[in-house]
């Protein structure tokens, strides 16, 4: 898989925000809940490797949505307290699943390199949730 490509102006920047928007309410939506509004300031972008939308379903739910270089997933959001501990969830709820994927000792070369990007995209969100020049405001 090619490194993804950053950015290069504003434009570009809100073109793929919009793109990952769009990819986190079609997952929810896939898995029956229903986008309403998003919590603005506890959502975060990282471009462009991930962003994680906080949203309240329509139900009136809150969940951590998760889109970018990476499969989409959610949470409720009562798991995580904040973007970095969304991420570290993340990371080692998706190593988990590769490891007891790869115990199956699967030999279809799809399911292969879906066990390759859950454990290199989990140890690429581990390193993010671990760096602390990301969350300085956090501290």
């Amino acid at each position: 898989m090619a490194e993804p490509t950053a950015p290069q102006n504003q434009e570009e920047l809100g073109e793929w925000v919009r793109e990952q928007f769009q990819k986190a309410n079609k997952h929810l939506a896939e898995n029956g809940v229903l986008f309403a509004s998003v919590v603005v300031e506890e959502s975060r972008y990282m471009a462009p490797y991930v962003a994680v939308w906080k949203i309240k379903s329509q139900q009136g739910k809150l969940f951590w949505v998760m889109s970018g270089d990476l499969p989409c997933d959610y949470i409720p959001a009562d798991v995580a307290p904040n973007v970095q501990a969304v991420l570290k969830h993340f990371a080692l709820a998706w190593q988990l699943k590769a490891e007891n994927l790869a115990a199956a000792s699967p030999t279809n070369p799809t399911d292969i390199e879906y066990i390759n990007l859950l454990s290199h995209r989990a140890e690429g969100l581990y390193n993010m949730s671990e760096d602390t020049n990301l969350w300085q405001e956090n501290s």
